[in-house]
């Protein structure tokens, strides 16, 4: 569960602006939009192997740092 707390004089935008950041790198904006419609079960198989493939692609290309 995220929580933002008011810093000082800061306003309702700028608190907005942080949880919005905050919710993107925790990965729950992607996670809401994948979960919107439903997935048959051997696409989201082929939508892993597809990023497992591109992981070590990467990996084998700028060797793990």
């Amino acid at each position: 569960m995220l929580k933002i707390r008011s810093r000082g004089n800061e306003s309702v935008e700028q608190m907005l602006k942080r949880f919005k950041k905050l919710c993107e790198k925790e990965g729950l904006t992607k996670e809401v939009k994948r979960n919107s419609y439903y997935e048959k079960p051997s696409e989201r198989r082929r939508r892993q192997m597809r990023k497992s493939v591109r992981q070590t692609m990467h990996k084998q290309r700028f060797g793990a740092r």
